[in-house]
């Protein structure tokens, strides 16, 4: 049986925007409301550079990545093509007003998932 932990008001969300929510282990979920007022919840990474989708810009049913503009499905985390790559979702249900995530999902999915490092490479560090 599903848990669901109470998140925020739908009206908490900006409108074509995103809020994140902060999760014990692993990056944090990105919860989306777009201009129809439906909700998404997705992993608060990019699947091509790992940017946080979080700061992208909400349209119809996508986000438009902040780093590098990628358009990511907010219904099932799918890069657009010509790109490929997927970020996990998380489900997500509103009820009078009150948006809701999966207990079981905020501790357990997508925990192993990172962002990229960027920078200098280390010293030492051996490359092939």
């Amino acid at each position: 049986m599903t848990q669901w932990i109470p998140i925020c008001r739908v009206d908490d969300i900006p409108v074509l925007g995103a809020r994140r929510v902060a999760r014990p282990h692993g990056l944090d979920v990105a919860v989306f409301r777009n201009d129809a007022d439906e909700v998404f919840a997705l992993l608060d990474r990019c699947p091509h550079k790992g940017g946080p989708l979080s700061q992208g810009i909400v349209y119809g049913r996508s986000v438009a990545c902040p780093l590098h503009n990628w358009s990511i499905g907010l219904c099932d985390g799918q890069a657009a093509a010509p790109d490929e790559g997927c970020t996990p979702r998380f489900a997500v249900k509103v009820e009078d007003g009150e948006v809701f995530l999966d207990a079981g999902e905020l501790e357990g999915h997508a925990v192993g998932e990172t962002r990229p490092v960027a920078g200098p490479a280390r010293r030492g560090a051996v490359v092939e």
